[in-house]
This record gives structure tokens, C-alpha cells and sequence, in this order.
């Protein structure tokens, strides 16, 4: 089974062309930021790993339209290597990832507001402690106790 699931933020607007068929496909190119979870390792600085992606057709035109530099975005897809000869003769080995699926994975306004930080601003009402007061007289309208 071949299956990838990424969350990440892309690192430039989509590059997007069309081929040249009767009907033109779509071919959409952008690279995702993907934070490593864990430990960082303290013999490097990278905290993210950086994946090329390739979306085709109505997701290409999806990505052209509404994708930008810093949208946060979730998608499945799976990986296709492949190789080939460069103009100097030497084999380049290629891994990006053919996208199926793809959404925002937040807001609009909160990508906006955050400068790209996924944290949500806290109610009006909620306390130093980040949790919101429960009004008096309330107890028995609780549905947990």
C-alpha cells in the first residue's frame, strides 16, 4: 500500500502550468513544510522536512486558485520516484508526492491573523488562565458533573 498523510504549510505560491492536450490538464507544483515530531536532534538545525508535491487536474486548479505561500493545508496522497539524465549527463533521482486529496487544514482568518501560527485568540471572556468562567446557577444544566 502506498498512502501518505501530510500537514504542513507551503513554502512558495503553487507553480502551475497546463498541458497541452485538447482538453488542458492542470499541473500544479508547490513544496510543504512538514514539522518532525519528537526530540530535536542537537547535530541539526531542521525541524521540518521539506516535500514536493504534484496535484493534477481539478486539485491543480484548486491549488492555483486558493493556495498561497503559508497556507496551512492537509493532504493524502503517495509517493512517485522516478529518475532522469540531466543536460550534463549525470542520473537525478527524483521522490515528490502525487496528491489525491487536499484541504485547509485553518482558517482563513486565523492563518491571517496568526502570521502563520496556528494558535486561536481567546474569548473576550476567559480568564489569565486560558478557560472561560462558568456563569453562577448553571450546575444542574451541565451535562457532566
Amino acid at each position: 500500500m502506498n498512502k501518505v498523510i501530510l500537514m504542513g504549510r507551503l513554502t512558495r505560491d503553487p507553480e502551475v502550468r497546463y498541458s497541452q492536450a485538447a482538453e488542458p490538464l492542470a499541473i500544479a507544483r508547490y513544496t510543504i513544510a512538514v514539522d518532525r515530531r519528537g526530540r530535536r536532534d542537537s547535530n541539526s538545525d531542521q525541524t521540518a522536512d521539506f516535500i514536493p508535491c504534484v496535484a493534477f487536474g481539478r486539485l491543480g486548479e484548486f491549488a492555483e486558485k486558493y493556495l498561497k505561500q503559508g497556507t496551512k493545508i492537509a493532504l493524502t496522497g503517495r509517493i512517485q520516484t522516478g529518475s532522469y539524465t540531466n543536460k550534463d549527463g549525470n542520473k537525478v533521482y527524483t521522490t515528490e508526492v502525487i496528491v489525491e486529496e487536499q484541504e485547509f487544514a485553518e482558517s482563513k482568518a486565523n492563518s491571517e491573523n496568526s502570521g502563520f501560527q496556528a494558535s486561536r485568540p481567546a474569548p473576550a471572556d476567559a480568564s489569565a488562565e486560558g478557560f472561560m468562567s462558568i456563569p453562577d446557577g448553571i450546575e444542574n444544566d451541565l451535562p457532566f458533573k
